[in-house]
């Protein structure tokens, strides 16, 4: 349930209104935006007489919340989430590349794309350090070295860093790691999810490859519920009977998400077309449907990657992406702040 305040509210009659409703046992969480304070109620709501809400002088309006997922429902939070790293901010207008290889392999290859992405105008390095793979005999990563050399990496450029979590046990290898992120195989991994929710930095969760919409924000609920509320969603491609690419790209996915949540959402072309000569169009494409960023596979030699070469793209490829993109990003920005 969502209570919507008039402006300007009687401060005794909404800390009268905040007890009444916590001695109801419900959770209140409050957004103060501009023109109006939203109050957003979780647990069970059916105690509430909304008719006696309404009646008070400090309150606009009331609404139910008919989506299974509540704190990542813009209407409960009508204003865009902002995520902030260190000096990084993503989400909210602050839009950011996070650009990296797909896998960390030495300590000169993650140090030197992470200066050249950097130089580009990356706020964040991407880089895999454990490696879900189809096959058991491929290359599955360094595993906690890997995330070791990007520490060094972050360490020689100042940059970030996010790379991926698959197993709770590898979780206490992830406490220098600025942003942990949830695969898709593991979108709907409830436990980890749970986990995560119990910390205090910034998750990303990218889509399923046959989830829909409202399981990515379900599983965004998960970690929310657990009070972290800093969570990033990822569009990474779905499956689809579509062989001409490794996913299909779905970018409608920006536009409905954010609608439907105050989330930021990042747009990854890599993973979702398979093909170096589509990142560009794609990652276009995103900033132009209203993406907060983009996560692009950067590798100083793709042709010897030891993971996911074909679609890599080269420092030089990079920086000429990056900069279209800025060209036309002053005309992709959208507003979804609304009830």
């Amino acid at each position: 349930m969502v209570v919507i305040l008039k402006k300007n509210p009687n401060e005794k009659q909404l800390e009268n209104l905040k007890n009444w409703l916590q001695s109801l046992g419900l959770e209140l969480h409050i957004s103060n935006g501009a023109n109006q304070t939203v109050m957003g109620l979780v647990g069970d709501t059916s105690v509430v007489d909304i008719d006696l809400i309404k009646a008070l002088d400090i309150v606009e309006s009331v609404k139910r919340i008919q989506e299974p997922f509540k704190n990542a429902n813009r209407k409960f939070h009508p204003q865009d989430t902002v995520i902030q790293v260190g000096d990084v901010k993503l989400g909210g207008g602050n839009f950011q590349f996070i650009a990296g290889p797909c896998s960390v392999e030495t300590e000169e290859q993650i140090c030197a794309v992470a200066a050249d992405v950097k130089a580009a105008g990356a706020g964040i390095l991407r880089g895999g350090a454990f490696k879900p793979r189809t096959s058991p005999y491929s290359f599955q990563g360094l595993g906690a070295e890997g995330i070791r050399l990007l520490l060094e990496a972050k360490e020689k450029t100042g940059l970030p860093i996010i790379t991926e979590i698959m197993d709770l046990h590898q979780l206490d290898c992830f406490d220098e790691v600025d942003i942990i992120q949830v695969g898709a195989r593991n979108m709907q991994n409830f436990e980890l999810l749970k986990e995560l929710g119990h910390l205090r930095k910034p998750i990303l969760i990218k889509r399923g490859m046959s989830a829909t919409l409202q399981e990515l924000l379900m599983s965004a609920e998960y970690v929310m519920a657990g009070g972290n509320e800093q969570v990033i969603l990822c569009e990474r491609g779905i499956r689809t009977f579509e062989t001409a690419t490794r996913n299909t790209l779905d970018l409608s996915a920006v536009p409905v998400l954010k609608s439907m949540s105050h989330l930021p959402v990042v747009i990854d072309p890599s993973h979702a077309t398979g093909k170096a000569s589509l990142v560009r169009p794609m990652a276009m494409a995103a900033a132009a449907a209203g993406a907060d960023g983009l996560m692009i596979e950067v590798h100083n030699d793709p042709q010897h990657a030891w993971c996911d070469g074909p679609q890599s793209i080269t420092p030089a490829a990079f920086a000429a992406l990056a900069e279209d993109v800025r060209h036309i990003l002053p005309y992709c920005q959208y507003n979804y702040e609304q009830i």
